[in-house]
């Protein structure tokens, strides 16, 4: 049987094209369980996978626990608002008491880039990042490719526009990765304030005009602005960022061709997209979604299957 070449999903950059595929053919197969009437498969019912989210989080916290109860893991959900951490517990104890319960695997969300890759080097399980930081989000990097792939055949030679909050977005950086491992071409588009300054060793093309961008790919993915993470004002007003970097349905029927557009949620509806473009033809959002759980179920029970041996 074909293994991952890692036993933490810890980034994007920390994984290669073969596990990349491996991932995808292992996600098709769970997409085809979670469309079936009896959505669960007994394949991790001896192992136990603890979540635990240091920040806030509806879809992927929802996307990880319903991938694990799919694969009939035993889960246990922790909120660190609500957790001995507010109490000045350190993240390394937090963890080694939950794994002193016996658990196999972690899911981590947390602020500060790094946590997982640290947590990684001082505890026994496997760890998957949920988000560490604006540093990778490498579950959602795989589902939006799987999602490219799914919708026009391959990601091979496509060419995919990131529009948005770059500087503050995980999203970005994992997308960026798994996109060009693929052999896509990325071009970035956004307020110059909001493109961090390193973005051209990372070998993308920086296009601060939406209309032209538009123009160029077949993919448009659109991030949010990152209200939280603003310490000080990137632009001037939200609406005067929606007159120049939202897209609306006038704007998207102007093009000469027909292009994609994702978001990897939540959507601030009328600033970086309008409903009329997230509710359109065009759009994958809720594909993303779904396919989601397929592409967690995957990296989890090809993790898993590594813990066993």
């Amino acid at each position: 049987m074909k293994e991952l070449s890692v036993n933490h999903l810890l980034g994007i950059k920390y994984i290669n094209k073969a596990d990349i595929d491996l991932i995808f053919e292992t996600a098709d197969h769970f997409k085809e369980v979670i469309n079936r009437p009896i959505k669960k498969v007994p394949s991790l019912r001896d192992i136990t996978i603890a979540n635990i989210f240091f920040e806030n989080s509806t879809r992927t916290k929802l996307s990880f626990e319903l991938a694990q109860k799919r694969l009939s893991a035993d889960v246990i959900s922790f909120s660190a608002a609500q957790s001995s951490v507010k109490k000045g517990e350190t993240l390394i104890d937090t963890v080694n008491n939950i794994l002193s319960m016996k658990v196999d695997m972690v899911v981590m969300r947390h602020s500060n880039p790094g946590a997982a890759h640290f947590l990684s080097q001082n505890v026994g399980a496997s760890i998957i990042n949920a988000g560490d930081g604006a540093h990778e989000h490498p579950t959602q990097g795989l589902l939006d490719s799987y999602t490219i792939r799914e919708r026009l055949g391959e990601v091979g030679g496509k060419k995919v526009v990131i529009v948005g909050d770059i500087l503050h977005s995980r999203v970005a950086l994992s997308n960026i990765f798994a996109l060009q491992m693929q052999g896509a071409e990325v071009m970035v588009c956004g307020p110059k304030t909001l493109i961090p300054r390193y973005i051209d060793s990372l070998g993308v093309k920086v296009e601060p005009n939406l209309r032209k961008a538009l123009e160029w790919c077949d993919v448009a993915n659109m991030l949010r602005v990152q209200n939280e993470r603003l310490d000080v004002n990137y632009f001037p007003s939200t609406r005067e960022y929606t007159q120049q970097y939202g897209v609306d349905k006038e704007l998207l029927d102007s093009l000469n061709k027909e292009i994609v557009i994702m978001h990897p949620g939540p959507i601030n509806r009328g600033v970086e997209i309008t409903s009329d473009v997230a509710d359109s033809q065009q759009s994958v959002i809720l594909n993303q979604v779904e396919n989601g759980v397929a592409v967690r179920m995957a990296v989890i029970y090809l993790l898993a299957s590594k813990i066993k041996q």
